[in-house]
């Protein structure tokens, strides 16, 4: 395949998958400046790795699997720069208020309150409608694992939003 081939097809494939890989993004992260972000180094990784990722069984697991790996990093690029912050104004007293309940019914707070793996299992079986072996795949995880990442995260889902609103979230119940 000729240079201009292969930017033809990566061309094409960028079209299809980056308003996907952007939402993915937002999702795993809850923050749409970063999934835009996210979503373009996601593109310029993959065209640098373009001949393994469109010899994969499917190049958009591939790239899902490139925006969950950069998802991953951000946020815990983020929890060490807020535990920094909290470090240097820890001289303040901490306020600690009840959740807030309204807060919890929104599907946003709940998924936020999903460890990584949890929430990157339930939105990508769910949000993005992904087989287990697909979710397995972009994730870089075992079978097993999404099965039980997402099966734990719904069951904390419906604690946080109350089953008959959870069973919508995930439409209607397990996959």
């Amino acid at each position: 395949m000729t240079q201009n081939e292969a930017a033809a097809e990566f061309h094409a494939f960028f079209e299809r998958h980056h308003a996907e890989l952007s939402r993915l993004a937002y999702l795993l992260t809850g923050d749409a400046d970063a999934a835009d972000d996210l979503a373009a180094d996601a593109m310029v990784a993959l065209w640098h790795r373009w001949d393994r990722a469109r010899r994969a069984d499917s190049a958009a697991a591939y790239a899902r699997g490139i925006v969950a790996n950069l998802a991953r990093s951000r946020i815990r690029s983020t929890v060490r720069e807020r535990r920094r912050v909290l470090l240097f104004w820890s001289h303040r007293p901490e306020r600690t208020d009840g959740p807030d309940l309204a807060a919890v019914m929104d599907v946003r707070a709940a998924l936020d309150t999903l460890p990584f793996r949890k929430r990157a299992c339930v939105v990508l079986r769910y949000a993005f409608d992904l087989s287990e072996k697909d979710t397995a795949a972009a994730l870089g995880i075992s079978v097993g694992t999404v099965k039980s990442q997402t099966s734990k995260g719904t069951a904390e889902l419906q604690r946080l939003l109350g089953t008959r609103a959870a069973g919508e979230l995930v439409g209607g119940g397990s996959r």
